[in-house]
């Protein structure tokens, strides 16, 4: 695709992937930077873009991506300040309980970082950062009854490591 073409196809899409960026990150990422990466994307690959059916399109699936991958890493970047009591564990003082609760957190976070990219997600989305299902289906673009069952196998696999770590120290 030429300079001319490119103009034509791809740059009057400005305000409608700015306008979709918005509607995803809900204001969580720089919209601007997103639309900039997503045409510079597009055009790096712009000798293949003659052949897709729809650049428009493409262009819409650059952005979602773009904008999930921006979410995940500002998730990752909050997942590393998890503190033990936002995993609702009880309140305890000892020397003993602050550093169960640390090796609990620890081993949470290790557990969420070896889920399916889409279950990491979502159980970011969910329980860290608080989103509801509904926003959660729009931002991933999946259907709201695949991020609840996404969330259960999630919260299962992850309940199920953990017993079975806490059977093992006991032992």
């Amino acid at each position: 695709m030429e300079l001319e073409t490119f103009k034509i196809t791809v740059v009057p899409l400005r305000e409608k992937l700015l306008a979709y960026t918005l509607r995803l990150a809900e204001g969580r990422i720089d919209v601007e930077d997103v639309v900039q990466d997503v045409f510079l994307k597009l055009w790096s690959m712009r000798e293949k873009l003659d052949d897709y059916q729809s650049v428009e399109a493409l262009a819409f699936k650059v952005t979602k991506n773009k904008v999930l991958d921006e979410l995940k890493r500002c998730r990752t970047d909050s997942l590393e300040n998890i503190q033990p009591s936002a995993l609702n564990l009880h309140n305890m003082e000892s020397p003993e309980k602050i550093a169960e609760q640390h090796d609990t957190t620890v081993h949470i976070k290790r557990l969420i970082e070896a889920l399916p990219s889409l279950q990491q997600t979502i159980i970011r989305m969910k329980d860290i950062e608080g989103y509801e299902l509904s926003e959660i289906a729009e931002i991933t673009g999946t259907q709201a009854e695949a991020v609840r069952v996404n969330l259960s196998r999630a919260r299962k696999k992850i309940r199920e490591q953990l017993i079975q770590l806490h059977n093992i120290i006991r032992i």
